[in-house]
């Protein structure tokens, strides 16, 4: 869903296929990368977020940010656990460009 939400609002391809690479990858920002350690960490809860991945957040999010972000990553970890458990099939949501337009 996110991907072809994306490639609606004109994300690149090669940014697409690499986020699962994302800290090998040069062409993310430093804030992104600090988004995408934040959402790992928040993803694969083992004991708490390491201190580092808290403080290299909290250089690029206010704290509004880094909540809303947090909810974000949250919300997206609740709608995938729904996928999975009523078994919808992967790919079979389509954009709806002109919305996701106007929200963006």
């Amino acid at each position: 869903m996110h991907t072809k939400d994306a490639r609606a609002l004109g994300e690149t391809e090669q940014r697409l296929y690499e986020v699962s690479a994302w800290w090998d990858a040069p062409f993310y920002s430093d804030r992104e990368r600090a988004a995408l350690a934040w959402t790992e960490a928040m993803t694969r809860i083992e004991g708490r977020v390491a201190d580092e991945v808290y403080e290299e957040a909290k250089k690029h999010f206010t704290d509004k940010e880094l909540v809303n972000l947090t909810l974000a990553i949250t919300q997206i970890n609740v709608w995938n656990r729904f996928n999975v458990a009523f078994r919808n099939v992967a790919g079979s949501y389509q954009p709806n460009v002109r919305e996701l337009k106007k929200s963006a």
